[in-house]
Parts: C-alpha cells; sequence; structure tokens
C-alpha cells in the first residue's frame, strides 16, 4: 500500500503584499486560493491492486452472490405463464372478424370469445397483463405529449393545456383533457375471463381493478382537480375527451370514485410509457381463495371475453 501526506501550514494561506491577497498593489487573479483543498494536496490513500489481494476480494464476492442467484433462478423457474395472443391475424382466429372490420370510430363494439385450458394450477395471486408489440411509446414527440400539470388537477392546465400536446390539445374548440398522444391512445379493450364447468356453465373470474398502479403516481403525479370527491362531471364541463375515447374521462370507473378520472389506475398505468416497442402492462390481479387450499385458477376450460377496441397488436 502507498500513503501521501504533507505539512500544509507554510504553504496554505496567503502573505501580505502577495499576488491575490487583496494587500496594497495586489493585482486580481483567477488562480485558485492556495489552499489544500482547491490545490489537491489533501492526504490521499492509493491502494496497491496485485493478484494477492484483488482475487480474494473477487472469491468472496462470489460466494456471497452465488446463493442469490441461486435463489433468483429458483424462483423464476417456478413461475407459471399462459399467454393469449387474440389479435386476430390468423383466419381461424376468433377474433378474425373483429380485427378485420372494426375501426375506433364504430358505433358498437366487437365482441369475441377465445377459449383455453389450462392443465395445471395457479396458486397465489394471478396477474394478468395486456401486451403490444410495435407500439413505440418511446418515441421523443410521443413521450413529451402530455401535460404533467393538468395530470396533477392544476385548474388553469385543465382548461389551458401545454402546447406540446398537439395535435391533441383541443376539440370543438374545447381544452382537452387529458389532452396528448399517450393518452389519446389509451388502451381500452375490455377482458373478462370465465372458468367454464364440466356441465358447460360459466363462472366469471373475480379479477381485481386497483392495486396495478405505482403508489407514487397514484398518490402522487395524479389528481382530479379540485380533489376526488367533488363532481367530476362538473369539473370537466368546459373540457372534452380525447379524440378516441368512446367516453370523457370521469366516466372511467364511476361507481368508484377513488378509481375514477385522472387516477383511473387503467389510464395511470398507460400513461407511464415503456422504454421498448414491445411491453407489457399490468391490468388485473386475481386474488388467491381464502382458504388457501383451493388454487386461484384450478386446471380445466376457460374463456377469455374480449371488447375489442384497441388496433395494435395485443396479447
Amino acid at each position: 500500500m502507498m500513503a501521501s501526506s504533507y505539512n500544509a501550514k507554510d504553504e496554505d494561506g496567503h502573505h501580505p503584499g502577495s499576488v491575490g491577497s487583496g494587500g496594497p498593489g495586489a493585482v486580481k487573479s483567477k488562480k485558485p486560493d492556495n489552499t489544500a483543498f482547491k490545490q489537491q494536496r489533501l492526504p490521499a490513500w492509493q491502494p496497491i491492486l496485485t493478484a494477492g489481494t484483488v482475487l480474494p476480494a473477487f472469491f468472496m464476492i462470489g460466494l456471497i452472490f452465488i446463493p442469490i442467484g441461486i435463489g433468483l433462478l429458483v424462483t423464476s423457474n417456478n413461475i407459471k405463464e399462459f399467454e393469449i395472443d387474440y389479435t386476430g391475424v390468423d383466419m381461424f382466429s376468433p377474433c378474425f372478424n373483429c380485427s378485420q372490420n372494426y375501426s375506433w370510430n364504430s358505433t358498437s363494439a366487437c365482441t369475441c370469445s377465445v377459449p383455453f385450458t389450462l392443465d395445471q394450477p395457479f396458486e397465489s395471486n394471478v396477474f394478468m397483463y395486456y401486451g403490444l408489440s410495435n407500439f413505440y411509446q418511446n418515441h421523443r414527440r410521443y413521450v413529451k405529449s402530455r401535460d404533467d400539470s393538468q395530470l396533477n388537477g392544476d385548474k388553469s392546465s385543465l382548461l389551458n393545456p401545454s402546447k406540446e400536446c398537439e395535435p391533441y390539445r383541443t376539440s370543438d374548440k374545447k381544452p382537452i383533457a387529458p389532452c396528448g398522444a399517450i393518452a389519446n391512445s389509451l388502451f381500452n379493450d375490455t377482458l373478462e375471463l370465465f372458468y367454464i364447468q364440466p356441465n358447460g356453465s360459466r363462472i366469471a373470474i373475480d379479477m381485481v381493478k386497483t392495486g396495478i398502479a405505482w403508489w407514487t403516481d397514484k398518490h402522487v403525479k395524479f389528481r382530479n382537480p379540485g380533489g376526488n370527491n367533488n363532481n367530476l362531471s362538473h369539473v370537466f364541463r368546459e373540457t372534452s375527451k380525447p379524440v378516441n375515447w368512446r367516453k370523457p374521462v370521469y366516466e372511467l370507473d364511476p361507481s368508484d370514485p377513488d378509481n375514477n378520472g385522472f387516477i383511473n389506475e387503467d389510464f395511470i398505468v398507460w400513461m407511464r410509457t415503456a422504454a421498448l416497442p414491445t411491453f407489457r402492462k399490468l391490468y388485473r390481479i386475481i386474488q388467491k381463495k381464502k382458504d388457501n387450499m383451493t388454487p386461484t385458477l384450478p386446471p380445466g376450460n376457460y374463456s377469455l371475453e374480449v371488447i375489442y377496441s384497441i388496433l395494435e397488436k395485443s396479447a
């Protein structure tokens, strides 16, 4: 090892009359003060790296991370995943007609049913995601096309959105709420899951639509104007819905005031843009049974009911 030190007593500070000391006849200078800190003369210690000192350190770090890696690998291998592609690009797909005939301005929604079978039970909480491919949420103009002040409940921004939202800033001479391209392209397919009993009857699977957004997004970044307990239809009366939406923002979940308007969690999840063009976003949570004996999703036949809305590839 090597260490260096010095005695700064005679070196630091200024002498009367010296340059930069402020004494009589001093000449102004841009030279830093003659101190140990500014002249980089503080005591320093520099290790000498050798194979004898580095290899034991690497060995100890490796011993620490080996069990961590094994634990992560086992946990990852125990995760069960089942993927359903309901895009409808295949002519034999149950959603083929919807994919061919549906458009965003259709007067009625298109519904299709995708049957599938689970060979293994799914225990504990089951998380349902939707996935999109070839959808560039990371495009610079797309990412900037929002007004965070408006989303945070600022009343002035509600009626006068940021110019970054153009061309989705106004509609019918009214400000759009929420404005911007991100909000305008909101994923709005409706997914419902049913268990098919042996006798052919269907049982709806309960899915939780709250708790899917980040806590900081839900409670800090997104706010309804005037608070969540106000009459949202009155608060948004002077605004217009996004162009591609079928209903205004205050009707996203009118049955739950804590999940309506700007604080709707489906909306919040969508507004957190993805870094890559192929991505997944959390849609619903199927909570485990209270008795801990019955699997959340037992093996058997199921049906995914899709109210087809979005035009991109979904899974």
